[in-house]
């Protein structure tokens, strides 16, 4: 599986931004498709992710409630709306696909995508 990450861009706080995860290669049907994100001087962290073939959705609890991860079947594409957005959600964000169940743990995605930065200013 091949992943593209793109949608993103430097905003104010309190602005939107919707990323996108295409995947090529083979359909995301198994899989499990997250977001993490990784700040400067910091670890890459979970975000968000759901279950390809379900309707499990999870999210990191900074982020509930103004994020929103969702599908595309026929464009094998995920999405992060990230809405409300603040300067501590300034960071790389990078796409990945597993297919041992996902989770919070980047050693459980096998495949990632190149990032995309977001920075959000005050």
């Amino acid at each position: 599986v091949q992943l593209q990450a793109s949608g993103g861009g430097l905003v104010q706080d309190g602005d939107s931004l919707r990323l996108s995860c295409a995947g090529s290669g083979r359909s995301f049907s198994g899989y499990v498709v997250g977001w993490f994100r990784q700040a400067p001087g910091k670890e890459r962290e979970f975000v968000a992710a759901l279950r390809w073939s379900g309707t499990s959705l999870y999210y990191e609890d900074s982020v509930k409630g103004r994020f929103t991860i969702s599908r595309d079947n026929a464009e094998n594409t995920v999405y992060l709306q990230m809405n409300d957005l603040r300067p501590d959600d300034t960071a790389v964000y990078y796409c990945a696909a597993g297919g041992s169940g996902g989770g919070i743990w980047t050693t459980k995605y096998e495949y990632w995508g190149q990032g995309t930065l977001v920075t959000v200013s005050s």
